[in-house]
């Protein structure tokens, strides 16, 4: 799998429980990867209808055990975006946990309760270069590289960023390493209001949150234990579509 550049250790393997679910911790020379290798089908999710741009955005509203966060969702990543809201009507993400947690990275959930990692699909990649990995990005957990070099996504595995500000001279470095360059609105995200920069381009980005960022850094800043689960666990009591 290509590595993810920035700052300097190694990488940590974490394997999760039920059927496994192998992540890579974020370090200082990785500052990481969020992966799901459950094994699944290799299957797309029914095709959406494009027509999307005069459609109304849709609100999420994630209740958990911490307090409330709600997210909109991008109707230029349709099939992300249809693929979470049918897991919402269907009951999904109620009453699952929030099974990895690192602070100044991510929160990450998408186990239903009853421990089942996967839905047994995955959903295509739909990278736009308009939505990036800013605090209260909103994206899908995917497979490494080496099984999945399309970047597919979880059909169910999400994460929040929270990550963290950036300097411009960290800025600087990161494009080097990363041979890219940061436009100026990414830039000026990342070195307010932070993020994990060095996601951009390899994980899709289908929402952000526009309520309870406050709660992400709560949630972010639990005590946890192997393999990043928290100690007292962090419970999606329910999600709903904001009507």
């Amino acid at each position: 799998m290509r590595k993810q550049l920035l700052l300097g250790v190694v990488l940590v393997l974490l394997c999760g429980c039920g059927n496994q679910n192998t992540l890579e911790r974020p370090t200082k020379q990785t500052e990481g990867d969020i992966q799901t290798t459950a094994k699944v089908e290799t299957a797309d999710v029914s095709e959406t209808n494009n027509d999307d741009e005069a459609m109304p955005e849709t609100i999420v509203v994630i209740k958990t055990s911490m307090g409330t966060i709600k997210a909109l969702l991008y109707n230029d990543t349709p099939k992300h975006r249809d693929n979470f809201l049918k897991l919402v009507d269907e009951g999904w993400y109620n009453g699952s946990p929030f099974h990895r947690v690192i602070k100044e990275f991510m929160i990450q959930g998408g186990q239903n309760q009853d421990g089942r990692l996967d839905p047994g699909y995955t959903v295509p990649a739909e990278f736009k270069a308009n939505h990036f990995h800013k605090k209260g990005a909103l994206a899908a957990a995917r497979q490494a590289d080496q099984v999945n070099p399309k970047k597919a996504s979880s059909g169910s595995q999400f994460y929040i960023v929270q990550g963290k500000v950036y300097d411009e001279q960290a800025m600087d470095m990161m494009e080097r390493r990363m041979g890219k360059v940061f436009g100026a609105r990414e830039r000026q995200a990342y070195m307010t209001v932070g993020g994990t920069p060095f996601l951009d381009g390899e994980y899709t980005v289908f929402g952000e949150v526009i309520e309870g960022l406050d709660v992400v850094d709560k949630i972010a800043a639990v005590e946890t234990g192997r393999m990043d689960v928290p100690v007292k666990p962090v419970t999606i009591i329910s999600v709903t579509i904001e009507k």
